[in-house]
C-alpha cells in the first residue's frame, strides 16, 4: 500500500514539476526501477501519452461481432473519449458507422462494442454522454 501511495505521490509531484517548468536535478527524478517493474520514466510517458485502450471484454465483442477498425477508426474514437472528457464526461456512448462503442472517459478505456445487429431494442446504462461521430 506504501508503495502506491508514494509512486502516486512521486507522478503528482513530477506532473506539478512539469507543469509549473521547475527543474529538478536529474538523480532526484531517475531511479533504478526493481527487476521486472518499469523505470519511474516509463510510467510518466505512459501516463501522459494517455493512449486509448480496449479492455479484453471490448476486443472479444469486437472479434466476434465482426467489427473492422481501421486507423483512422482508432483516431476518431480517440477523439471522441477527449470531446467527451473535455465535457466533463465519465462513461460515454460513441457512436461510428452503425457501431456503438461504450467508453470509460477517465482511463481512455473502450470497455464493450456493439455492431448494428446488436443495437435494436437495447438499452444502455451507465453512461453521462454520447458522442456520434
Amino acid at each position: 500500500m506504501t508503495k502506491l501511495m508514494n509512486s502516486d505521490y512521486l507522478l503528482r509531484k513530477a506532473k506539478i514539476l512539469q507543469d509549473s517548468g521547475i527543474q529538478q536535478e536529474p538523480s532526484k527524478l531517475t531511479q533504478v526501477p526493481k527487476a521486472g517493474q518499469p523505470s519511474f520514466g516509463d510510467v510518466l510517458s505512459q501516463v501522459e501519452k494517455k493512449e486509448l485502450k480496449f479492455s479484453k471484454h471490448a476486443l472479444d465483442r469486437i472479434k466476434s461481432r465482426n467489427i473492422e477498425l481501421t486507423q483512422q477508426d482508432l483516431t476518431k474514437i480517440s477523439d471522441a473519449v477527449d470531446k467527451a472528457e473535455a465535457k466533463g464526461v465519465k462513461e460515454a456512448l460513441i457512436l461510428m458507422n452503425n457501431n456503438v462503442f461504450i467508453a470509460s472517459v477517465k482511463s481512455k478505456t473502450i470497455i464493450t462494442a456493439s455492431s448494428e445487429e446488436q443495437l435494436k431494442d437495447n438499452v444502455f446504462t451507465n453512461i453521462d454522454g454520447a458522442v456520434i461521430i
